[in-house]
């Protein structure tokens, strides 16, 4: 047993072990409520990584005694859920409970793979768990998700982190035999960034990289061994969002080399390539935007590529992608344009709209003059008739400044002969 880690250890077997999520699983609220009455339905937990959603799953079907299956939404395909529904309907009698079918990282499931669930959760031949670190409103099909009731996790609180280390000194067998002082424990809670097995995965190495009587925790040890014991890249923690940063800021210096290498670093280290995908959309946007509207185009295109394929395949597009973005021109004109366009709504959100440029659906509306004296831009030469559409009050307000670049130079060029009073 001591070969398994520490987290694994101290994993709870009941409701009155566990550790945080009191909105769900405290006296009265509706998981525990659910459980004791031994009639549960289908449902989704959708929360970060490390704060108890296998666990509840897996004390749920203690508790109930119900069969348990798992699969693992990374490497399970369509051929693995229909065996498992196969294997539960043969085990299914006559007023027997359903079993728990427990799905991981449900979101990664492609959409034939969640339909090839719909008709054993609709039946009742299982009841199905999933868990997810993303929003089920967008990864997980319509069909599947309005028979699942959705349960939000959250990140666990200092004090419950703060509670998971005494438990695992005072209770692992391991441990316990061990004179271990610990002196601080902010960097273990900082470094743990909310994350329950992060945060005993980092105890461990601190503990098992010490020989002295006793062993000291303190801010400044954990700190020497996860600098001399780095993961290679942790997905959910502080360093996923270094990397990202890195990725984004060499794609605006205009770096494919080390935009590139920070991206495999990502998939390396098992990062959801979409999560890569959205981020490249973004950057199209934000920081090449109108000096080449295509990346937004190509942005999406990869996108939806890296969603139909999948890995390993969809690091290709995604590689393509990342080089474009970061070969093309840059601009972030539109980035800082509605940044401005919004600090003017703060201060001015209720000045009147001009009645010129009202909708007038109704006979009074009209005799309101709403709509009134509107110049149809279509009527006149070149498609443009000079007309302040902007509020009185911000009349000749100038939000979009085109920048520097082939395209925008163009662009800047239509202006300064469309609205000669705005733009010089």
């Amino acid at each position: 047993m001591e070969n398994k880690p520490l987290a694994e250890r101290m994993r709870p077997k009941t409701l009155d072990d566990y550790i945080g999520q009191k909105h769900l699983v405290g006296e009265g609220k509706v998981l525990r409520k659910m459980i004791e009455s031994g009639v549960v339905s289908s449902f989704i937990l959708w929360g970060p990584p490390g704060v108890g959603k296998t666990t509840l799953a897996m004390i749920i079907a203690e508790q109930l005694e119900r069969p348990f299956y798992v699969l693992s939404a990374v490497s399970s395909g369509v051929k693995d859920v229909r065996e498992v529904i196969q294997k539960a309907e043969s085990q299914r009698f006559f007023n027997t409970p359903n079993p728990i079918l427990f799905i991981d990282e449900i979101h990664r499931f492609s959409k034939a793979q969640q339909d090839s669930l719909l008709a054993a959760v609709e039946k009742g031949t299982v009841t199905l768990i999933g868990a997810t670190t993303e929003n089920p409103s967008f990864e997980v099909i319509s069909p599947l998700l309005s028979r699942c009731q959705v349960y939000v996790l959250k990140a666990q609180e200092k004090a419950d982190l703060e509670e998971l280390i005494d438990k695992a000194l005072t209770k692992d067998f391991y441990l316990k035999e061990k004179n271990i002082l610990v002196k601080e424990k902010e960097a273990l809670i900082s470094f743990s960034g909310g994350d329950a097995r992060k945060l005993l995965n980092i105890l461990e190495l601190v503990v098992n990289a010490q020989t002295g009587d006793p062993i000291v925790v303190d801010n400044e040890t954990v700190r020497k061994e996860l600098q001399e014991n780095p993961l290679m890249y942790d997905k959910d923690g502080e360093q996923h969002y270094d990397i990202i940063s890195a990725m984004i800021k060499s794609i605006r210096g205009s770096d494919p080399n080390a935009a590139l290498y920070y991206m495999a670093r990502m998939l390396e280290g098992g990062e959801d390539p979409k999560f890569i995908a959205r981020r490249l959309i973004i950057s199209a946007s934000e920081d090449i935007g109108l000096a080449n509207p295509n990346a937004m185009l190509i942005a999406n295109a990869c996108f939806e590529a890296v969603h139909k394929i999948g890995m390993p395949e969809a690091r290709i597009p995604l590689a393509e992608c990342l080089i474009y973005l970061a070969t093309s021109p840059k601009s972030n004109s539109a980035y800082l344009a509605i940044n401005r366009a919004m600090e003017v709504v703060k201060k001015t959100a209720n000045v009147a709209v001009p009645l010129y440029l009202r909708n007038a659906p109704t006979k009074l509306m009209k005799e309101l003059n709403y709509g009134k004296d509107y110049k149809y831009a279509h009527d006149f030469p070149g498609n443009f008739v000079d007309q302040e559409y902007m509020p009185e009050e911000l009349k000749n307000t100038v939000l979009y400044y085109p920048q520097n670049n082939a395209q925008e130079i163009k662009i800047f060029e239509r202006l300064k002969n469309w609205w000669k009073r705005k733009y010089k």
